[in-house]
């Protein structure tokens, strides 16, 4: 079974940025494409940017693209989110989970998660 522990969250200040780190336990990752979701309280979990077994390709939703980019090491099986210019709404808990397809379906490995805040 694939474990996926996320670190990197906290409390920064809007306009500020945050990198989120994503260990995955099982090698090799490039067996999977991973991608990186969140959720806010009280709203459903929702697609934040997927990359690629090789990272050849990656895809960061419209609403976050110029600010978040994902990016993977595969030697060191750790794939990241870096989050630029947050703002207050960019406030959830952030999961990664290794996906499938091109529309980044999750498979249902998911890690624990890290809380990020964005205060105003």
């Amino acid at each position: 079974q694939v474990q996926l522990v996320e670190s990197g969250g906290g409390l920064v200040q809007a306009g500020g940025s945050l990198r989120l780190s994503c260990a995955v336990s099982v090698p090799p990752l490039t067996t999977y494409s991973m991608g990186w979701f969140r959720q806010a309280p009280g709203k459903e979990r929702e697609f934040v940017a997927g990359i690629s077994w090789s990272g050849g390709l990656t895809y960061v939703s419209d609403a976050l693209k110029g600010r978040f980019t994902i990016s993977r090491n595969n030697g060191d099986n750790t794939v990241f989110l870096q989050m630029n210019s947050l703002k207050p709404e960019d406030t959830a808990t952030y999961y990664c989970a290794t996906v499938y397809g091109s529309n980044w379906i999750p498979m249902g490995d998911w890690g624990q998660g890290t809380q990020v805040t964005v205060s105003s």
